[in-house]
């Protein structure tokens, strides 16, 4: 049963801390300066961040003995909770089985399983599916699908959109600049960035902005989440993804719809994007598909995905991809999601936990939005948004940030959250934004 936070320790607590400095003298250091640049950034903040131990439902325990709400159920994926759960259930018996099998090469009986599962979820008959293990892996598969049926190397990307940081969709990061510059020389060159509309007032200004890269005849693919996600937690405003799908098709460009954070229920629905009037060419699914197992996929339509029915030996594969455990994983989080409507129950929570914090935080600069239980409370600025965050985990409430510089708060908890446990999280987080933005 979930509960609410007990902060014994104040947090980072004594071993934590033991335990971040190892992690510091051990893991690369670009982990080590970011938090280090966050510290700064949040007046001189300590740059310790806690260890975990242990979960349970939607708590997570540090190894100093505190309890905390988990809003970020890393960072999406765990959308089951941390255990008990079918996901951990179906893992412990998959293993008794078959833990690994040859991936491409001798199908196991799960995966051939979740392979019709999968492609029952688009919306045209015969698709193919891709499997991956992370988000970027799937979206690397969607890519290279992309490329194959158009035959064009240019893709079109959103300002502050962010696809994972494998070399294919490092080169559509229109998140943080920083994470593209470095590679820059390796990566694809022909991506044009569009604006993301954050409002109606802006689509026709995207649309736009679409129409001219498609007009130059060399851009065959458009990559879009539904929810920017971490740029911020922007939903496309209505009409916009049925617009962006009519324009793509009839240029003959292929639509990849990042469903890697709102799909398997966390938006309000499996595939979002179907939802707004999108039918994508391509669905990336991950996070929630493993239910905090990796495992992601790729579904296409029949018509693209045969692009790789060609002369020569073209694959996309690896060792774990469609691995027995991340496939028995895949397939109780999927039934889950069906059986107990939590896809349904994301929509109207996620609802009632923004009108609530609407209702907190009125009068205060912040904006509150979202799709489902994927929220965002946008600040008055970075410095704000780390200090909340901060502020926050003292109070025993586990988030994330996002936007181009972390001024919003983002929360995307256990699809099976206790709601009472939830929406205490909106007077505690009007009490900080006071502290935070006085």
């Amino acid at each position: 049963m979930d509960q609410p936070p007990n902060i014994v320790v104040r947090p980072p607590g004594p071993e934590s801390r033991r335990l971040g400095d190892v992690v510091a003298a051990l893991e690369c250091p670009a982990f080590e300066e970011r938090r280090k640049k966050r510290a700064a950034l949040d007046a001189g903040a300590d740059a310790a961040g806690i260890v975990l131990a242990r979960g349970e439902g939607s708590n997570l325990f540090d190894v100093d003995g505190n309890r905390f709400v988990d809003l970020a159920a890393g960072f999406g994926a765990a959308i089951l909770g941390h255990g008990p759960s079918p996901a951990h259930e179906a893992v412990k018996a998959q293993t008794g089985e078959l833990a690994q099998g040859l991936g491409d090469l001798y199908a196991s009986d799960i995966k051939v399983r979740l392979l019709e599962r999968l492609a029952g979820i688009y919306p045209e008959p015969k698709a193919r599916v891709l499997f991956g293990q992370s988000g970027a892996d799937a979206l690397t598969a969607a890519i290279k699908t992309a490329a194959l049926a158009t035959s064009k190397p240019g893709l079109i990307a959103f300002e502050g959109a962010y696809h994972g940081l494998s070399y294919a969709p490092l080169a559509a990061c229109g998140f943080r600049p920083s994470f593209r510059e470095p590679f820059a020389s390796q990566l694809n060159p022909h991506v044009a960035f569009v604006p993301y509309p954050r409002t109606l007032a802006d689509v026709e200004r995207s649309l736009d902005a679409i129409r001219e890269a498609l007009a130059r005849g060399s851009f065959g693919t458009i990559l879009v989440e539904p929810v920017l996600g971490r740029g911020g937690v922007v939903p496309a405003p209505p009409g916009f993804l049925r617009e962006l799908g009519a324009l793509a098709h009839a240029s003959a460009a292929v639509v990849i719809a990042d469903e890697i954070w709102t799909g398997c229920g966390r938006g309000g629905s499996v595939v979002r994007s179907l939802d707004e009037g999108l039918v994508p060419d391509i669905v990336c699914l991950g996070k929630g598909l493993g239910a905090s197992f990796p495992i992601s996929a790729c579904i296409g339509s029949e018509r693209v995905m045969q692009a790789w029915a060609r002369g020569g030996e073209v694959l996309h594969t690896s060792t774990h991809a469609g691995a027995p455990i991340g496939c028995a994983a895949a397939l109780a989080a999927l039934e889950a999601i069906e059986t107990q409507g939590l896809d349904r129950r994301a929509a109207k929570l996620g609802d009632t936990l923004m009108e609530r914090l609407r209702s907190e935080v009125a009068g205060m600069r912040a904006v509150v939005r979202g799709a489902g239980l994927l929220v965002g409370i946008e600040l008055a600025s970075g410095a704000v948004g780390l200090a909340a965050c901060r502020r926050l985990l003292e109070r025993g409430y586990v988030t994330t940030v996002g936007g181009a510089s972390a001024e919003v708060i983002v929360v995307t908890p256990p699809l099976t959250i206790a709601e009472d446990v939830l929406l205490g999280f909106a007077a505690v987080l009007r009490d900080v934004v006071r502290e935070v933005d006085s």
